[in-house]
Order: C-alpha cells, then sequence, then structure tokens
C-alpha cells in the first residue's frame, strides 16, 4: 500500500493505526525488512478499508454554539441545554436538562469554558471509578490516570511508565464504554500489544468486551 506512513523506531512490537483523515501510520521496529511490512500491510488491508470507510461515513464533530435547546452529551444521553443568567458561573445536571448559569449569555468563549471545565471534572470521577474498578485484576500494577482530547483514539498506555490517558471525549459515552476502554488500557500495562495473551485477558474478565467496543464506535 503505497499511502501508508512508516514509522521505525526503537519499539519491539508492531502498531497499525488509522487516523480519522485515513491516514494510515505504521510504527515497526527498525530491523523489520520491506517483505514483512508488505505481508502486514496485505493480511490487515481489509480492517484498513473498514476503517477508513468507518471514519468517512461518520458525522463530523460540530462545535456547539451553547445556546438554550441545544443538546449536550453526557455518558450516552443527550441531554438540553438552558442558559440562565445568574451571578453565580457554574453548570448542574437538573430535572433532565443541563442548566448553564452564567452572567452575560452572550459571551460564548465563557460559556464553552464553563461547560469544558464541568466535563473535564466529571471525566475524572468517572474514568477514576473505571480504572478503580479493573485495577485489581492486573495485580496492583501502578498507574497514573492522564485526560486530554486525542483525534483518533479513545485512550493509550505506556507499560513502562505506568501512564493511562483516555479521550476527554470519552465523558460522552455510555458507562459501559468509559469500563471497556479502562480495562482496555490497564491490560496494556500486562500485555503492552494485542496479541493472544492480551485478548484471552479481556475475554476472561470482560466476556461481552466486542460488544462494548461496538457500541463505543457506532454510539
Amino acid at each position: 500500500m503505497d499511502d501508508v506512513r512508516i514509522v521505525k523506531k526503537a519499539i519491539k512490537h508492531i502498531y497499525l493505526r488509522v487516523k480519522p483523515d485515513g491516514e494510515v501510520v505504521l510504527s515497526v521496529p527498525q530491523h523489520l525488512g520491506e517483505g514483512e511490512i508488505e505481508r502486514i500491510l496485505r493480511k490487515r488491508a481489509d480492517w484498513i478499508a473498514r476503517q477508513r470507510e468507518r471514519f468517512a461515513s461518520s458525522p463530523k464533530r460540530v462545535e456547539p454554539e451553547y445556546v438554550s435547546g441545544e443538546n449536550i452529551r453526557y455518558l450516552g444521553r443527550n441531554y438540553r441545554l438552558k442558559v440562565i443568567e445568574s451571578s453565580e458561573e457554574r453548570v448542574a445536571l437538573q430535572r433532565g436538562k443541563l442548566h448553564l448559569f452564567v452572567q452575560d449569555s452572550r459571551h460564548k468563549r465563557i460559556k464553552k469554558a464553563l461547560i469544558e471545565s464541568w466535563m473535564h471534572a466529571k471525566a475524572e470521577h468517572h474514568f477514576a471509578l473505571a480504572l478503580e474498578r479493573f485495577a485489581p485484576l492486573v495485580e496492583g500494577r501502578p498507574y497514573r490516570l492522564r485526560i486530554r482530547s486525542m483525534k483518533s483514539r479513545w485512550g493509550s498506555c505506556n507499560p513502562r511508565t505506568g501512564n493511562i490517558t483516555l479521550n476527554l471525549q470519552l465523558i460522552e459515552k455510555p458507562k459501559i464504554c468509559i469500563e471497556y476502554v479502562a480495562l482496555h488500557e490497564l491490560t496494556h500495562l500486562i500485555y503492552p500489544n494485542h496479541g493472544q495473551g492480551f485478548h484471552s485477558f479481556m475475554t476472561l474478565h470482560m466476556p461481552d468486551w466486542r460488544e462494548r467496543k461496538r457500541v463505543l464506535e457506532e454510539h
């Protein structure tokens, strides 16, 4: 495949990913030959095509205007936003609506900052709970949670440092999806790649992980 970016670096395992813009990146150990690289790409050609098709058909993320009546996604549900002018600026989930209290409802930048700060706090809470739930399964291996926006993945794990990074946008997904990503990344503390050991561990401790992954990708 001529449109694949090959990255050779000092790693032991092979990592293949498709970015939302359709770019394919294959990271391989420095010693891997061209013939082996071609074999890997041929073997994963159907998967690459499916990922590209999924990204191409996915609706593009639209920047909210933060006005009353708009839908805000949180934990798998749409909540109607209600903007209320108030001396106290805060966000509250009340009676099935997301209330945004702000001094001046015309200031989009302030409204955006308030919503994003609220979402980040909720993400810290729910992501930490999910990791704590499954942490005993990896025999107490230490980890550190980090949260940031990512364009092409829901989470990542550095087994060497124990850093687990979860995508902030994951807070928009159902809790079962957050749990799936949490266990997925914790499992990488034991199994750095996606080999048989990784899949067996996931299936043992979360038999429906494939269904949760499907919901994550389609919800």
